[in-house]
């Protein structure tokens, strides 16, 4: 039994998930290989992209999906996770979880009988991932190019440093001083990068960072648990918007990408976003198709 908690939970297996994930989306699979499963969706945090392309994902897959908010269940209650986990593996083929703590997916996991997967933690998003690449391998054809995130290093950076290094790709992060990426994962991502040949930059120079890139991406400032940070965080990351004198200094061809949901006028111009260089609407559907890839292989 695998789970996925974390892209290093798939290293080995990242190209193998694309590659099914272009053929669903493509509609190369007809048949129904989850008939008779269900996977409940544990919601601790709001969603739109997660919610909607698990719930579909399932359907089209031929399985069932089980929305439970946190606050509706017994857990919410102060039931033990243990408890939960060994009830729901008794009823379910698989769990997703949307999370505060990342600590709490992996106890989750640990106690359950079934697949588990992250939806999001404070640390990382490997499914968003997995669609961010499924998109760089549409509009780029390859992993060749340079990868840059500029902003916050919070969980979504965490995960695009990762999976850079796991495939070989080029990444620079331009984050101000105490916005880095997890050290922990820093660390992992060097280790990895060692042996797939990819470079890793991490600096507070954002036209460093962005200059000749092939795919700039960036996320909100104050992502949910930062509430009451909103004002020094805009003050600290201003310098960091993406915008067009700063896509000027990415490749002619470069692609813009974001996770959304996104403030325009903060972290992105809307020049940016609703320019012809912006994906993020391919980026956002194929959470869909990255996300049935990733059911397909851990519950089939």
């Amino acid at each position: 039994m695998k789970s996925l908690l974390s892209i290093l939970d798939i290293k080995n297996e990242i190209d193998e998930i694309l590659e099914l994930a272009k053929q669903f989306k493509e509609s190369k699979v007809k048949d129904k290989p989850l008939e008779g499963k269900s996977l409940a969706m544990i919601f601790q945090k709001s969603s739109t992209r997660t919610r909607v392309s698990f719930e579909v994902g399932m359907y089209e897959l031929g399985g069932n999906s089980l929305f439970l908010s946190a606050n509706e269940l017994q857990m919410g209650r102060g039931e033990p996770i243990a408890d939960t986990a060994k009830v729901l593996s008794r009823y379910v083929d698989g769990i997703m979880i949307r999370a505060v703590n990342h600590q709490d997916v992996v106890e989750f996991a640990e106690e359950a009988d079934v697949p588990l997967i992250s939806g999001l933690t404070d640390l990382e998003h490997p499914c968003q991932v997995l669609a961010d690449m499924q998109t760089v391998k549409e509009y780029k054809g390859n992993f060749d190019g340079k990868f840059t995130y500029v902003g916050d290093g919070n969980n979504v950076c965490n995960s695009l440093l990762l999976i850079c290094a796991c495939l070989g790709m080029d990444i620079s992060i331009a984050t101000p001083k105490g916005y880095e990426p997890n050290k922990e994962i820093i660390a992992e991502g060097e280790k990895i990068a060692k042996s797939t040949g990819s470079n890793i930059l991490i600096t507070d120079d954002v036209k460093l960072a962005v200059k000749d890139s092939d795919i700039v991406y960036t996320d909100v400032w104050v992502s949910m648990g930062d509430e009451g940070q909103e004002e020094k965080r805009r003050n600290d990351l201003i310098k960091y918007q993406v915008n067009k004198e700063l896509m000027e200094l990415a490749h002619p061809d470069a692609i813009f990408m974001h996770c959304l949901p996104a403030i325009r006028g903060e972290e992105v111009s809307a020049e940016v976003i609703d320019g012809p260089q912006s994906v993020i609407l391919e980026q956002a559907e194929n959470r869909l198709h990255a996300q049935k890839a990733v059911l397909y292989y851990l519950l089939h």
